[in-house]
C-alpha cells in the first residue's frame, strides 16, 4: 500500500493505524510517500504502522525498488506463514515470525477444535503413500476454509487430526464446525462420483484458559498449547461415535455463547473421561445433519429430554417409556439405545450405591 501522509478527510497516519488493526507489518506491507521530511513525521509513520518512508522528491527506481524488496520480503513471510500462522503470532503479540523468542507465552481463554476422520486407519491402508497424501490434501481443502471464515487458525495437523484455535468467542467454534461437517457432504457427493466410499467426521470443542508459546531450543523451536482444554477437546471428538453424533461440545462452551437457543443441541449427558477427576457436562450440536435426521432428533426432542429427566432422577422405568417412544420414531438414534439399555438394566438388577448418572470413559 502507498500513503501519503497529507490527504482528504484522513491523513496516512490514520490510513495506517486503520490497517494495522487487520493486518500485520509483514501481510500488508505499507510505504509512505510524503513532503514532510523531519525525522519526527518518519518515526510517527514507523509508529503508525509503516514498513518504509520515502520522502518527496523521490525517484521512481528506487521507489520501485523498494516495492519489490517489500513484496519478495511479503512472499518470504507468506511461507512462513503456511508452518506458522499469522494469528498465532498476533496472539503472542508479535509481527513477524523473526520477533518470535524461545519461551514466547501467553495466557487466554480459547476455544479448542479437534477434528477427526472416522475409521482413517482401515481406509489409509487401502491406499499407497501417495494416494493417503493426495486424499489428506483434498480432504482438507473442503474442511479448513470454514475454521479460517470464522477466525479460527490451524495449531496443527496430526495425521488425519485437525486441532483449531478460536481466540474469540466459541460461537465462531460451534460456526465453524457446523459448516466444515456441510462442507464435507460436497466432498463426499465428489466421492460417490468416483466411486469411492463417503467419509464422516467427529468433532470436539472445549473453551478454557490455556497457555499459548514456543518451546524446543534455539536451533529447533516450535508452537504449542499447554491446557488441560485440548486434551478435553480430543476426548470429546472421541465421545461421538458412542454417542452417534457429527459434533460434542462442552458446557463450557455452550455457556460461553451468546444465544445457545441459535443453534439445534441437546444435553447428552454427563461423562468422565480418562485423565479428568471431574465429570462434564456434554451436549450435541446437530445443525449440519442431514435434513431427515435433523427433523426426527427435533421431533423427538421433548421425549429425549423427558427420559434423561426420568434417568437422572433413577425413575428408570419411565425412562425406558420415554426413550422407547424416540426410538420409535428414530430407531438410529444411538444416545436414545444406550440410555434405553443402561435403564433396562437398572430396572432389572438395581442401581449401584455410588451411582451419580456418569457415564465413565476408560479409553481415549
Amino acid at each position: 500500500v502507498l500513503l501519503d501522509i497529507m490527504m482528504p478527510r484522513m491523513s496516512g497516519y490514520e490510513v495506517s493505524t486503520r490497517i494495522r488493526e487487520r493486518y500485520l507489518p509483514s501481510e500488508l506491507p505499507i510505504i509512505m510517500l510524503t513532503a514532510k521530511n523531519q525525522v519526527s513525521d518518519l518515526l510517527e509513520g514507523l509508529a503508525c504502522g509503516a514498513n518504509d518512508y520515502l520522502t518527496k522528491p523521490f525517484s521512481k527506481n528506487e521507489l520501485l525498488a523498494r516495492i519489490r524488496t517489500h513484496l519478495n520480503l511479503k512472499m518470504i513471510n507468506a511461507a512462513y506463514a503456511r508452518f506458522v500462522p499469522h494469528e498465532f503470532l498476533r496472539t503472542l503479540g508479535r509481527e513477524s515470525i523473526v520477533d518470535v523468542r524461545l519461551g514466547d507465552q501467553v495466557q487466554g481463554d480459547m476455544t479448542v477444535l479437534f477434528s477427526d476422520i472416522r475409521s482413517f486407519t482401515s481406509l489409509s491402508e487401502k491406499m499407497t503413500p501417495k494416494e493417503n497424501f493426495d486424499f489428506l490434501n483434498e480432504y482438507l481443502r473442503y474442511v479448513i476454509p470454514p475454521i479460517r471464515n470464522y477466525r479460527g487458525f490451524i495449531d496443527k495437523y496430526i495425521g488425519d487430526a485437525i486441532m483449531a484455535m478460536f481466540p474469540r468467542q466459541p460461537e465462531d467454534a460451534v460456526q465453524a464446525a457446523i459448516d466444515s461437517i456441510r462442507q464435507l457432504r460436497d466432498y463426499n457427493d465428489l466421492r460417490r462420483k468416483r466411486g469411492e466410499v463417503p467419509i464422516q467426521i467427529s468433532i470436539g470443542l472445549h473453551t478454557g484458559t490455556l497457555m499459548l508459546g514456543t518451546i524446543g531450543d534455539e536451533s529447533r523451536m516450535d508452537g504449542t498449547v499447554i491446557s488441560d482444554a485440548v486434551n478435553l477437546a480430543s476426548r470429546l471428538e472421541g465421545l461421538t461415535k458412542k454417542f452417534g453424533a457429527s459434533i460434542i461440545i462442552s458446557e463450557d462452551t455452550r455457556n460461553g455463547l451468546a444465544d445457545p437457543a441459535k443453534y439445534q443441541h441437546r444435553f447428552l449427558g454427563k461423562v468422565q473421561v480418562k485423565g479428568k477427576d471431574q465429570a462434564v457436562s456434554i451436549f450435541e450440536i446437530y445443525d449440519a445433519e442431514p435434513e431427515r435426521l435433523l427433523e426426527l432428533k427435533t421431533q423427538t426432542r421433548d421425549n429425549f429430554e423427558l427420559g434423561l429427566k426420568h434417568y437422572f432422577n433413577r425413575q428408570f422405568a419411565d425412562a425406558v417409556v420415554a426413550f422407547k417412544k424416540v426410538l420409535d420414531v428414530n430407531p438410529s438414534d444411538r444416545t436414545a439405545v444406550l440410555y434405553l439399555e443402561n435403564s433396562a438394566q437398572f430396572v432389572v438388577q438395581g442401581v449401584p450405591t455410588d451411582w451419580q448418572g456418569i457415564e465413565t470413559m476408560d479409553s481415549k
